[in-house]
C-alpha cells in the first residue's frame, strides 16, 4: 500500500508539474475534511427535506394512480353503457326495418290487389262499351237494312203496282182496319 501511496503522490507532483491529472492524498490540500463535513452537515439537515420532497411526491404519485384508476372505472362503466345503448338502437333499428319490410309487404300487396281490380274493371267496362257499340252498330245496321227493305219494296210496288190496283190495295187496307161500318 506504501508503493501505492508513492506512486499517487509522484504521479500528482508530475501531474502537477506538466500540467495533467493526477491523485492527491493530502488531507489537508485536497479539503477532504472539509467535504466531510459539509456532506454529513447536508445530510443531516437536508434528510428531513429531501424525506418531505419524497413522501409529498409519493403522496402525488398515489393520488394520480388513484385517480387514474377512478377515470379508468368510470370510463369501463361508460364504455359498457354506450356499449348497451348501441345494442339497444341495433335492436330497434332491426325491429324498425323488420316492421318497414312488413308494411312495404301489406303495401306491394294491397297495390296488386288494387291493379288486379281496377284491371277488372277497366276489362267490364270495355266489355261493357264493346257491346253498346256492338247494340249501336246493330241498332244501326237494322234501321239501314229496314231503310234498304222498304225503298227496295216501295220500288218493286210501283213497278208492280199500277194505280188502280194501288186503289184497291188502299181501299182493302181501309176495309181491314173498319172503314166500311
Amino acid at each position: 500500500m506504501e508503493t501505492f501511496f508513492l506512486l499517487a503522490t509522484e504521479a500528482h507532483s508530475e501531474a502537477a508539474e506538466s500540467g495533467g491529472f493526477g491523485l492527491n492524498f493530502n488531507l489537508f490540500e485536497t479539503n477532504l475534511i472539509n467535504l466531510a463535513i459539509l456532506i454529513g452537515v447536508l445530510f443531516y439537515l437536508g434528510r428531513n427535506i429531501v424525506t418531505n420532497i419524497l413522501t409529498e411526491r409519493k403522496k402525488g404519485i398515489l393520488e394520480a394512480i388513484a385517480e387514474a384508476e377512478t377515470r379508468q372505472r368510470k370510463a369501463a362503466e361508460a364504455l359498457a353503457d354506450q356499449q348497451q345503448k348501441l345494442a339497444q338502437a341495433q335492436a330497434e333499428a332491426e325491429r324498425i326495418r323488420k316492421e318497414a319490410q312488413t308494411t312495404a309487404q301489406a303495401a306491394k300487396e294491397s297495390i296488386l290487389a288494387q291493379a288486379a281490380k281496377e284491371v277488372e274493371n277497366l276489362r267490364k267496362k270495355a266489355s261493357e262499351d264493346l257491346n253498346t257499340e256492338t247494340d249501336r252498330v246493330l241498332a244501326e245496321l237494322r234501321r239501314m237494312v229496314t231503310e234498304l227493305a222498304i225503298q227496295r219494296v216501295e220500288s218493286q210496288l210501283t213497278s208492280i203496282l199500277d194505280e188502280s190496283a194501288q186503289q184497291e190495295l188502299v181501299n182493302n187496307s181501309i176495309a181491314l182496319l173498319g172503314g166500311n161500318q
